[in-house]
């Protein structure tokens, strides 16, 4: 049996230092994710991945980079991709000679978008982003915003489908957010915790309906700290009846379930209380997440003890107490994320007709 690794965390900088390779050796470590402070150059980035690799070969590299205000690398050659928003709106454009518009165009475009993204991402070394946002533009959440494709499930459904196409034939794998959905709230969940006060029809009939249609090919699903009350008291991502009889049974996925940050305002509070990181990476685990993410805590703390570290000593204690169980179907979930085959780097991918082609086909 091989041994769970729930632990997804972050680095201080450009390169590894003795902290975070110690971390990164942590059996309870599974992966970690790359933001914009560990990005200086495209030949930096790709050596991190491989110092990365190096320490264990089977760590999940991680990163949010959606297109849009949620792209971590955007210099040195990397494409500036439009925000999902402008595939939804190419949807509904009218169709005209010689100007991309309509259904069709819109699913070229966004399989060209995906494909980018992804070959961009794997040649320098880059497992997984965490996109598509699934989440439906109500017209009313900042922090979501130009992110979703459009207001239709439908729409969305099909715009993310064929943008995971292009990922998965690059080799990057995807992550769909935020279940059921983030999009009706107004309230950022990274700083308080959002309701949504409507019923599991209602949320089944639209936010949720894309995690049902999109089985076949979404690898992971990252629920939200959102809490919708006439479903259960907890958010989301803290919920057995959202992840295991909703997600799980009712739509039937089998990937990979991954919490959202739990340095997030909206994961510091369960039923009412709250929670220290370990007690919510459990909670999280305990109600069916397969992976937990921890941000934005390898930075230099004030105190001697810094949260990383506090974490994965907890969560190991936790194990020895018998509150959380080493999962192997959540370890082979974790580890089917990893790329199959290795990528092509970045010199011989910009002359690949295939990435020329899908580069034409963006907006």
């Amino acid at each position: 049996m091989a041994f769970h690794a729930p632990l997804i965390i972050d680095i201080a900088g450009t390169a590894l230092t003795p902290i975070d390779r110690q971390r990164l050796r942590s059996p309870l470590v599974g992966g970690l994710i790359l933001f914009s402070r560990n990005w200086e150059s495209r030949l930096q980035l790709t050596a991190l991945c491989k110092s990365i690799k190096r320490v264990r070969a089977d760590l999940l590299i991680c990163v949010d980079h959606e297109g849009g205000r949620v792209q971590r690398f955007k210099t040195d050659g990397f494409t500036h991709l439009p925000p999902m928003r402008a595939l939804g709106e190419m949807w509904l454009a009218p169709t005209k000679a010689g100007h991309p518009g309509g259904p069709l165009d819109a699913i070229r475009a966004a399989s060209d978008c995906g494909f980018v993204l992804g070959s961009e991402l794997r040649a320098c070394g880059v497992d997984l982003s965490f996109t598509p946002v699934l989440d439906l533009d109500y017209g009313q959440s900042s922090v979501i915003g130009d992110r979703a494709f459009a207001r239709d499930p439908r729409v969305v459904s099909l715009l993310a489908k064929s943008l995971m196409h292009g990922m998965l034939q690059s080799g990057l794998g995807n992550c769909g957010k935020h279940f059921p959905g983030h999009g009706f709230v107004k309230t950022d969940s990274h700083a308080a915790v959002p309701l949504d006060r409507r019923s599991l029809k209602a949320l089944l009939a639209d936010d949720a309906a894309p995690y049902g249609w999109l089985g076949n090919v979404l690898q992971s699903v990252m629920p939200a700290h959102v809490i919708y009350p006439k479903v259960d008291s907890r958010p989301a991502g803290f919920s057995s009846i959202w992840l295991q009889d909703v997600l799980r049974t009712r739509l039937g996925f089998e990937g990979a379930v991954f919490s959202d940050d739990l340095s997030m305002a909206g994961a510091r509070v369960i039923e009412g209380r709250a929670v220290s990181y370990t007690q919510a990476a459990i909670a999280a685990l305990q109600a069916g997440c397969d992976l937990v993410l921890l941000c934005n805590q390898s930075l230099p703390q004030s105190d001697a003890r810094a949260p990383l570290d506090e974490l994965i000593d907890g969560l190991s204690q936790a194990q020895l107490r018998g509150q959380w169980r080493d999962s192997e179907r959540s370890e082979e979930r974790r580890r089917a994320l990893l790329p199959s085959a290795s990528a092509l780097e970045w010199d011989a991918l910009m002359v690949l007709t295939a990435y020329m082609k899908a580069l034409d086909g963006l907006i």
